[in-house]
């Protein structure tokens, strides 16, 4: 009998241990983003294309800035039988030539499509980590002093950002490329107009892209983190920690900024998508990267002006931009519902 209350004994301090252990938050949301198909659906094809990026110089068959006229708007049997309207030659009204050679076709000065395609993911890529970078380290940063102090600090940061939001992003890009990238290539050497122009050249065109997305997409970000800075500065651990002594810079981000980590991660995920149109958007007026690196919206650009002989050409590279945005659209709306405070007892 002893040893049987022992061993009953033994269980119940097991299941007690087991209990002081909960699960924490991060943990029953990643439990929760795992169930949901969609969001991980989104997360394979976002790794897939960031292999791409990573490794283009190895699986790309053909440099992306290196044509042959001779292959000018050829395509691959495959191709031909997926649109109809491309007729090979030797058909009736054929004038397609075929090349297998390249596994989605060429473009009208000779270079490979698919080769271009796997380098123009490395633009979009970029544009989806830098450009949120840039927008959290302002927006965050400004959210949580305007939060946080409050007052007169809070007064002139939400007026300076009232002002930036009401500045389309767009216009701001157009004006610093208006600017800093003359036609007439008239930019003084020496001048700052001229190195900060000849810093863009270097970075492909991508600097006043990332500079554009930055500076007009933080004012969201700023609003958002206020909010969530307003709700919980009164918070029992915040004000346990001020009677600690603790510096508020301190306080800011070692219980403030952890808590509200959530809602940040989540809104800047669902922007990405627009941060990546908008980069293709420029690219596909001619103002977004400079040629001949490509940029999935200059693809679509170039395509779309034989879009009816050439369907290729501008189809594939629109099909690579959709599948990305709508793979940060389900990891985004994946991340809300894991990361959904009202959904924590379903883990």
């Amino acid at each position: 009998m002893a040893t049987t209350t022992n061993n009953t004994s033994d269980r119940q301090i097991i299941r007690l241990d087991e209990r002081r252990h909960g699960e924490s938050l991060w943990r029953a949301s990643l439990k929760r983003l795992r169930r949901n198909v969609l969001a991980v659906i989104g997360l394979i094809v976002l790794l897939v294309f960031a292999f791409l990026a990573l490794f283009a110089d190895y699986i790309a068959p053909y440099p992306f800035d290196k044509g042959t006229l001779g292959s000018a708007n050829t395509a691959p049997t495959w191709v031909t039988q997926v649109f109809p309207s491309m007729i090979p030659v030797g058909q009736e009204r054929g004038y397609i030539k075929i090349n297998e050679d390249y596994p989605l076709g060429a473009d009208r000065i000779g270079r490979d499509l698919f080769s271009r395609i796997v380098y123009g993911a490395r633009i979009s890529l970029m544009v989806a980590i830098i450009g949120p970078l840039v927008a959290l380290s302002i927006g965050v940063t400004l959210g949580l002093l305007a939060g946080y102090f409050g007052g007169w600090v809070d007064n002139v940061i939400m007026r300076i950002t009232d002002v930036v939001y009401a500045f389309p992003t767009l216009l701001f890009i157009i004006l610093l490329m208006a600017f800093f990238r003359p036609s007439t290539g008239g930019l003084e050497e020496g001048t700052f107009a001229y190195g900060i122009s000849a810093f863009d050249r270097s970075t492909g065109g991508l600097f006043f892209i990332f500079v554009g997305i930055g500076v007009t997409n933080w004012t969201g970000m700023a609003r958002l983190t206020r909010g969530q800075v307003l709700s919980i500065r009164e918070q029992e651990y915040v004000v346990a920690a001020k009677a600690m002594g603790v510096k508020d810079f301190g306080i800011m981000l070692r219980h403030v900024l952890p808590n509200i980590l959530g809602p940040i991660i989540v809104a800047e995920t669902l922007a990405i998508p627009r941060y990546i149109s908008t980069e293709a958007f420029l690219s596909f007026i001619g103002l977004g990267v400079n040629p001949p690196t490509p940029s999935w919206g200059g693809m679509i650009s170039d395509g779309a002006q034989q879009l009816a002989s050439y369907p290729n050409q501008a189809i594939f590279p629109a099909i690579a931009l959709f599948l990305v945005m709508f793979a940060f659209n389900f990891l985004g709306d994946g991340l809300r519902d894991a990361l959904d405070p009202r959904m924590r007892g379903n883990g």
